[in-house]
């Protein structure tokens, strides 16, 4: 067993074997190796040698080397079909060669126009244990970035791990000059670049503790996980002028489709509340479950139990406007006092008017009669109001003297969006928000959990686009009207699943240090987190990513069939078992069944040995 290196023996651009489209190439069993897109049409010898094999057709050519090993280059994809047609070859079968000597023409577009794909690829026999391509001197120079990915990282060997792994980052992002902006997340550092073409993210990938890459929502996101990530950032924005660069999201936001403008927007507003929203729904499932086991509670005791549950929803708009218009650079607690407005106590309670307990305030306006009601629980009304208001207040600023204008940009800002929102906005977003949110929740509870099947089922292909923070309103809305959130029960199901597939893949590796990888990145799916084995492993790799939709699938259809629905949201998988302690048993049946197809169709379909020569 050997290494050897080989160059590249045409001109081109230098690709991985998995990339070709041919599943015997692909797959590594033929050899290893790499190929060449785009090839201009010569193929010189890459060694000292004597060719082997000349096929009759002439796409394909065995040279063995002087070092020993085989090497076979193969022009093409089923061009043998072609006979020899645009094929001239320069040496015979017997014939010793030497490095870089001509040893086959051929037409690259007539190939094309003959229906096949030009492609070549150099392989190496089975017996070797890696092949390291790197152009020839005249080969294409986006080869160099396929080359680079091989250089070792002994150069950072003697520094902390996260400073080699950021001075590596550096490295093949481009150096300084190539990065406009960076931040990170719970899992993961986002930059913002100047020139893709600049990135090596397939070295990126394979520096050590990184766990995935990926490009989403206009930003280059690097995996590293829980509290590793933070270690990184450090020492990469070290002595430069991202830390704390507050340009990254206004960037991004550039660079994004109009969708995910949309999702981001509506993930700004929300994040910041779900905490109290997860603590809400905490003391609700401790509760239902203490009375299930029939504890009982006094009259004083159920108040104060009621206090933590209730508050945040019956002020929900004020806590909507407030996070909405600090996103839209108005002054927070204008944004505060106006949400509040909305569930004045001087209003009708929408609950009570819900429950026929009260009448809505009829007003006349223009010669329309307007029903004036509190909107407890209501998310639309106060999103509108919360960016009109930031906008009107920008807008005054821009002609208001500084003198006046601590007291009449409020004094307006409040008085313009009370009116509108009472009067106008109010009432229109509020029968919008009755219209969509009951659609949805027919559409989740639709029978025998045929819509939970199919939520279940695409759920994490809106994570991979990165809209799926628009789903934060629907469980906001859907807390607040409802009390529970079945779309949290039914999501749930769909991240197991990722998880599930991915213990397979790992369970099915051989490769030690590919496994522990793997298991570093299936933890956080446990704990509802799922970029890294989506992003890491499942996606990389396709088909377990294709498994564990269908485990998910299966997942959310049985959380829709048994009408499964938590206290809270914002929390999935082993956490959100506190959002069921009264459901618990159905909770664990939707976890065992997405994780348990997922992991079945995977582990039985699925042979990374063969799929994955990354």
């Amino acid at each position: 067993m050997k290494e050897i290196r080989l160059d590249s023996p045409l001109n081109g651009q230098l690709i991985e074997l998995k990339d070709v489209k041919d599943p015997a190439f692909a797959s590594g069993a033929m050899g290893k190796g790499a190929a060449v897109k785009d090839p201009d049409g010569k193929v010189y010898s890459p060694v000292d040698g004597t060719v082997t094999v000349l096929f009759g057709t002439k796409h394909a050519i065995g040279i063995h080397a002087e070092d020993g090993a085989d090497i076979l280059i193969h022009v093409g994809i089923d061009t043998v079909n072609l006979g020899g047609k645009y094929f001239d070859a320069k040496i015979a079968q017997g014939d010793t060669v030497k490095k870089g000597q001509l040893l086959l023409e051929f037409d690259p577009e007539g190939i094309k126009s003959a229906g096949y794909d030009k492609i070549t690829v150099a392989l190496g026999d089975k017996e070797i244990t890696t092949v390291t391509a790197e152009p020839a001197e005249e080969a294409a120079p986006e080869a160099d970035a396929a080359a680079a990915s091989a250089e070792p990282e002994e150069d950072y060997s003697d520094l902390p791990k996260e400073e080699r792994v950021a001075k590596l980052i550096w490295k093949y992002v481009g150096g300084h000059d190539n990065v406009r902006s960076a931040e990170h997340c719970a899992t993961r550092l986002r930059l913002i670049i100047n020139d893709k073409s600049k990135l090596d993210a397939k070295a990126i990938e394979n520096i050590d503790g990184v766990k995935g890459q990926f490009f989403a929502a206009a930003q280059y996101q690097i995996i590293l996980g829980t509290g590793f990530v933070d270690k990184v950032y450090d020492a990469f924005v070290a002595g430069t002028g991202l830390a704390g660069a507050s340009n990254n999201k206004a960037e991004a936001y550039a660079q994004m489709s109009m969708a995910q403008k949309i999702s981001r927007t509506l993930g700004d507003v929300f994040v910041p509340i779900i905490p109290v929203l997860v603590a809400t729904g905490l003391f609700m499932g401790l509760r239902g479950a203490c009375l299930s086991l029939g504890v009982q509670f006094s009259d004083n005791v159920l108040r104060m139990s009621q206090i933590l549950t209730d508050t945040a929803f019956a002020f929900l708009p004020a806590l909507v406007c407030w996070s909405t218009t600090k996103r839209f650079g108005g002054t927070p607690v204008i944004g505060i006092v106006l949400g509040l407005m909305l569930v004045a106590p001087q209003l009708p309670n929408a609950y009570a008017i819900a429950a026929g307990e009260a009448q809505p305030i009829m007003m006349d306006i223009f010669g329309l009669s307007v029903p004036v009601v509190g909107y407890q629980g209501s998310v639309l009304p106060a999103l509108v109001l919360g960016i009109f208001a930031a906008k009107l207040q920008k807008w005054l600023k821009t002609f208001i003297p500084d003198v006046i204008d601590l007291i009449v940009t409020p004094f307006l800002t409040l008085f313009i969006s009370m009116i509108l929102g009472l009067l106008i906005v109010g009432p229109i977003m509020h029968w919008i928000e009755l219209a969509v949110f009951g659609a949805i929740q027919t559409f989740l509870a639709l029978p025998y959990g045929v819509g939970g099947f199919i939520v279940g089922g695409i759920h994490q292909v809106i994570v991979v686009f990165g809209v799926h923070h628009v789903f934060n309103a629907l469980e906001v809305q859907l807390l607040a009207t409802t009390g529970v959130d079945p779309f949290n029960a039914i999501i749930t199901g769909a991240i197991i699943a990722q998880g599930g597939a991915a213990a397979a893949v790992a369970v099915r590796t051989k490769n030690k240090k590919k496994r522990a990888l793997y298991v570093s990145s299936i933890v956080p799916a446990f704990l509802g987190i799922t970029e890294p084995v989506i992003f890491g492993i499942n996606l990389r790799l396709m088909k377990p990513f294709l498994y564990a939709l269908v485990g998910g699938a299966c997942a959310g259809g049985i959380a829709g069939f048994l009408h499964l629905a938590g206290t809270g949201m914002g929390i999935t998988v082993l956490p959100g078992t506190l959002l069921y302690l009264d459901h618990l048993p159905q909770y664990i049946l939707v976890n065992v069944v997405g994780f348990a197809v997922a992991f079945a169709l995977t582990f039985t379909l699925f042979n990374p040995e063969k799929e994955d020569e990354a």
